[in-house]
Parts: C-alpha cells; structure tokens; sequence
C-alpha cells in the first residue's frame, strides 16, 4: 500500500486536473474523484463512500481540493482519516457568498423564501434550500490543512478567508496576483511551489 492523492475538481472542472499533481507527489497514487453532487446535502451522501475505501486501501490520503469542491469536502469529509488538505481557492464561507450575491441581485430574504429558488444575471440561481443549509450546517475541520488563495479572488474575501484559516488551525498562503481560478502560466507555478513548500 502506499498514500493516495485525491483530486476534488471545481465548478466546471474535471478530475481529469489530478494529472497536474502528479509530477508532485512522486511515488503517490494520484486519483482525480469524478463526483456528480451540486449540493452538499448531495456531497454527504456521495464523498464519504469513496473517501472510506480509498482510506482503507492506503497507508495515508491527501486531499486536494478546489473551489465549491473544498466546501463540498469540508461539509462531507470532516470524519475521514485525511493526513493532510490542500485547499485551492477554497468557498469557506457559504452563508456569506449567497448573501452577498442576494445583495448584489437586489435581493431580499423574504423574496428568496418565498420563491425558493430566483435566478440572476451572472449565471448562478439563488436557493433558499442552500442558504439555510449553509447556516444550520458551519464548517467544523481538524485536518490540517494549507490554503492558497488569490489576492483578485472575486468569491471569497481575504478576511473571510483569514478567519477561516485561523480557526482551523490552517496555514494561508497569498498569491498578490493570483485570482480565484488559478489558470495562467505565472499562477500555476506559485501553486506548484505553494504545494513543494507545504508538503516539507
């Protein structure tokens, strides 16, 4: 047996990605996990049963993980025997983000309760079922854990971020031009030296 890297993709992303970590984690076993969950409710359901028999067939299991699917992991995975996460522009505060898209789209909590769902102009549909989920639902993690985030991120704050980091016990680290979908030529090698650094 030896230890198994777990690739959670993002929005729109492909567990095709966990090629990328290869070359970083030599003598590891790199998995990319195809999940089809939207929600976390769903994530629940899904994450656990592949986490356990990946866990029990490896000496040790790192996560990594981006995006919605860090949320998805810390709402699902906070129960697994994970040895160490790194989260990649990670959604850690979920309440947050759908209140400021509310505000954003001028919407009101009465409006979102009693529609449900209410659909905007950026692509995304407000869920009154996903905020109270959010809110009965606060993340508890003890994994340790290291966290890159892009000082552009348009999702998440730094001070959301920084909150979160402290109360787990996380290391952040900050690309100055790093923005929330790590993509250019620049910000994926600060993720590639982000990951050589936080692996010693």
């Amino acid at each position: 047996m030896k230890s198994t890297v777990i690739y959670v993709r993002g929005k729109n992303g492909s567990a095709d990605e966990a090629e990328h970590y290869k070359p970083l984690f030599e003598g590891c076993k790199v998995i990319g996990f195809d999940y089809k969950s939207t929600t976390p409710w769903e994530a629940k359901e899904e994450f656990p049963p592949f986490f356990e028999k990946i866990c029990g067939d490896s000496d040790s299991v790192i996560l990594i993980a981006n995006s919605i699917g860090a949320y998805f992991s810390l709402c699902a995975l906070s129960e697994m025997q994970i040895k160490k996460a790194f989260l990649i522009s990670p959604v850690v505060d979920m309440e947050k983000l759908i209140t400021n898209m509310m505000n954003f789209s001028g919407v009101t909590e009465n409006e979102l309760e009693q529609k449900r769902e209410i659909p905007t102009d950026f692509g995304e549909t407000l869920s009154w079922e996903y905020l109270q989920f959010a809110r009965k639902n606060p993340i508890t993690w003890s994994v340790p854990t290291c966290i890159l985030f892009g000082k552009n991120d348009e999702l998440t704050s730094y001070d959301t971020v920084s909150d979160f980091a402290g109360r787990i016990g996380g290391q952040l680290t900050v690309m100055k031009n790093g923005e929330h979908w790590f993509h250019t030529d620049e910000q994926m090698k600060f993720l590639d030296e982000w990951i050589k650094k936080s692996k010693e």
